[in-house]
């Protein structure tokens, strides 16, 4: 497999919007309903919001033998040198291939001056979590997080540079 990482691009929404649906679909079966999956997705990935993430924060795509099959979201670098790493999400078959891992180290070498690099993750997304922990990010606090009238119990982990 010939894995590129690369700044998205406005012509890369639609396979991201693909990505963001089939990952939340597969990791969040059984934990978020899937009514309040699709009002997420609906509202969170679509068309204007992606050209607004696009424009204000710094997104990465992975690209499998030309085709798209994962993405990272990072926030700008602040004054104390921390981002919020909003999102790696990969098709399921990507996962376990090196390929977070590349989105990961990829931000982690564009973005100047960051120090801390933090996520929140539902405490029932194992995959995420242990992805997570596995890079060195530790858990540094949880807490109760109301998701469309949904109570997700959450975790915010930091990774220390």
């Amino acid at each position: 497999m010939e894995l590129v990482i690369r700044r998205m691009q406005e012509e890369d929404i639609q396979y991201v919007q693909h990505v963001a649906r089939t990952s939340w679909n597969a990791t969040y079966d059984g934990i978020i309903p899937a009514k309040i999956q699709e009002n997420f997705l609906n509202s969170a990935y679509n068309d204007e919001m992606m050209l607004r993430r696009l424009n204000r924060s710094i997104l990465f795509v992975a690209e499998a033998d030309g085709k798209i099959v994962g993405f990272a979201n990072y926030s700008p670098v602040n004054e104390a040198g921390k981002v919020e790493l909003g999102a790696i999400y990969l098709y399921p078959e990507f996962q376990g291939k090196g390929v977070g891992t590349s989105l990961l180290n990829e931000g982690i070498r564009h973005l100047e001056g960051v120090k801390e690099i933090y996520i929140n993750v539902e405490r029932d997304n194992t995959i995420g979590k242990t992805f997570y922990e596995a890079k060195g990010f530790e858990v540094v606090s949880e807490f109760d997080d109301d998701f469309d009238g949904h109570i997700l119990k959450t975790v915010r982990m930091v990774l220390t540079l």
